[in-house]
């Protein structure tokens, strides 16, 4: 029996759906709530022996038979998403390649682009596709500053960013700024590819902030992403990182979870960028959460860099949301109290 019921979805219970790179923090939330909504899901990961944890995992928790792993280690080979969307109803594409790390956005988009279409060209020719969603990220959108204040829209993209790379600037002045770009301009290639192949498919992207939360296994999948970071303050580590972040959004990946089910089910929802954009949080903020939560030990001291005070467009992403939970985003609160459970459950 599950516990999320939907209401008139577009794709009937009991269809297959894909999550690519299932394995991940968020991924592995979409697949267990597309599980619990009464789905069949097929997840492809890079390499089944190291994922091999995930069938029984979701089968204690679902059943047997109601997630399928598939190997795809090269995303570019040719035809290469073809078994993987072979009668599926819905593609969530998580997966990604580039790294924060990257230096040359161009090779990057020469890289990840072609992978990507692949993907969506696979998908439109299956006729069992219905729907498809695309992972971008926030940093698609802005930088974030609590200095500054601005009001973002639907289709805003990071030009600033774009700007900064194009430019004569350092290798160090660019930083992260290289990563935001290949983002800023790979969802917009994206957008005009699925405008000019016009798939029978919905199409819509989700642009993920800061993720903080449970993980759905640690003891298999560890403390990952933006998770992480939550452990480093706590182990009193990577402080100098922790200081480069400034005060933003964060999204729970359980929210994540549902908002890609919404996305790819409820009637109306196409062409569409939702912000997932969560409460507000800083790492100050988080600093104080995890001292109220263990106050045997010591947190780092963390600069109170201010508060962010942007106006976003989350309220259709939060709506979908609310319509599959009953309330809205998660608190700071709630998240980081998950968070440390996976941490310490991790070391236990």
């Amino acid at each position: 029996m599950t516990k999320l019921t939907l209401n008139n979805p577009t794709i009937p219970l009991d269809s297959t759906i894909l999550v690519t790179g299932a394995n991940g923090l968020i991924a592995s939330w979409v697949v267990d709530r597309f599980l619990e909504a009464g789905y069949r899901v097929r997840g492809t990961v890079r390499s089944i022996s190291r994922c091999s944890w995930m069938e029984p995992f979701f089968a204690d928790r679902y059943g047997p038979g109601r997630f399928e792993l598939l190997e795809l280690s090269d995303f570019s080979a040719p035809g290469a998403w073809d078994l993987s969307v072979k009668g599926v109803a819905g593609v969530a594409g998580v997966a990604g390649q580039a790294g924060l790390d990257l230096v040359d956005v161009d090779a990057a988009l020469d890289l990840e682009f072609p992978f990507v279409t692949g993907l969506l060209k696979a998908a439109k020719d299956e006729p069992s596709v219905k729907s498809v969603v695309f992972t971008s990220s926030a940093w698609a959108a802005w930088t974030p500053d609590p200095s500054k204040r601005v009001t973002l829209h639907e289709w805003s993209y990071n030009d600033e960013a774009v700007r900064v790379i194009r430019s004569d600037a350092s290798k160090e002045e660019k930083g992260i700024k290289a990563y935001m770009a290949f983002k800023s301009l790979l969802e917009q290639r994206i957008w005009d590819w699925v405008r000019a192949e016009k798939p029978s498919y919905a199409f819509n992207t989700i642009l993920p902030e800061t993720v903080f939360g449970p993980t759905l296994n640690p003891e298999r999948q560890g403390i990952q992403s933006t998770c992480g970071m939550v452990k480093w303050l706590r182990d009193g580590v990577n402080l100098d990182v922790i200081a480069g972040v400034r005060a933003q959004r964060f999204i729970d990946p359980q929210d994540m979870g549902l908002l890609y089910v919404a996305a790819l089910t409820t009637p109306g929802v196409n062409g569409e960028r939702l912000f997932a954009f969560g409460n507000k949080y800083s790492f100050f903020k988080v600093a104080q959460i995890l001292q109220k939560l263990e106050p045997e030990r010591k947190m780092p001291a963390v600069k109170d860099d201010g508060w962010d005070e942007n106006e976003v467009p989350n309220q259709r992403a939060e709506k979908l949301v609310r319509a599959l939970k009953g309330h809205g985003w998660a608190t700071l609160e709630e998240s980081i109290t998950d968070c440390l459970k996976s941490i310490k459950s991790l070391e236990a």
